[in-house]
């Protein structure tokens, strides 16, 4: 098969798959953008709106493929292992993946999560950052914000360095690396 043929038939699959629905993107977040207004429900089944939630100081959301999967588990325990210097400088942080509210739930608890997790079961918080997800599942990313102003963002985001990570951009005032 040759070179044109093989990049043609690897479009259309790409194309098939998002006509589809296998990959899902909106355009993403720029550094200066407003924390979006979008509510979906929590581990336990109360809805939050990310905008009125998180307008005030320092708001992390991080995006995970699933739920108590290890490299998701690093990820969300980096979080958890610094959520006091993370609560000591003012950080509120959610975790948003397509789990549903039990999944999220159950997550929370094996591993003594301190924060809230999102259930975006239909995908609305990761269309409204422009977070990709192929087959449903979120790409790992994180998002920044400081009084509503996304300040820095993740887009390929570490699992056990993500609070490390998120600790430097908030001593850098926010710069995006």
């Amino acid at each position: 098969m040759n070179r044109s043929r093989i990049v043609l038939v690897a479009a259309l699959a790409i194309g098939g798959a998002m006509l589809f629905g296998l990959i899902g993107r909106a355009d993403e977040l720029a550094p200066g953008a407003k924390l979006p207004s979008v509510t979906v429900n929590d581990q336990d089944g109360h809805p939050v709106d990310l905008a009125a939630a998180g307008g005030k100081g320092w708001t992390l959301v991080y995006f995970y493929p699933k739920a108590d999967t290890p490299g998701c588990t690093k990820q969300a325990c980096s979080l958890r292992d610094a959520f006091a210097t993370l609560t000591d400088k003012g950080v509120t942080v959610f975790g948003v993946s397509s789990d549903g509210e039990a999944a999220q739930q159950a997550f929370r608890q094996k591993y003594r999560l301190p924060f809230s997790l999102l259930a975006d079961t239909e995908k609305k918080v990761m269309d409204a950052f422009g977070v990709p997800h192929l087959g449903g599942f979120a790409k790992r990313q994180a998002f920044l914000f400081r009084d509503g102003a996304l300040v820095w963002r993740d887009l390929s985001a570490a699992t056990d360095q993500q609070a490390a990570d998120v600790l430097a951009a908030i001593e850098a005032g926010g710069a995006e690396r």
